[in-house]
């Protein structure tokens, strides 16, 4: 299995538990969700990786340095 595979299963099985521990009610924004829970422990993971160098984790996400900057400041890990 591929790390892509392995994170997709990941997921899948998150919202699969998610879906079952609902009890009846009604889901809701979900997709903002999933969003936040995976978007900052990857940035923390790929910082850490950078050894907190921006421009090169920016590189590593395939993203525009400023764009990183802007969600580091949203999740507050800078």
């Amino acid at each position: 299995m591929s790390q892509q595979q392995d994170i997709a299963a990941c997921v899948l099985g998150a919202l699969e538990k998610y879906f079952r521990d609902l009890d009846g009610e009604k889901p809701t924004a979900i997709y903002d969700m999933v969003l936040k829970s995976v978007e900052r422990p990857m940035l923390e993971v790929v910082l850490k990786q950078a050894g907190g160098n921006q421009t090169q984790a920016a590189e590593m996400l395939g993203i525009n340095r400023n764009t990183l900057r802007k969600k580091l400041t949203e999740f507050q890990l800078i």
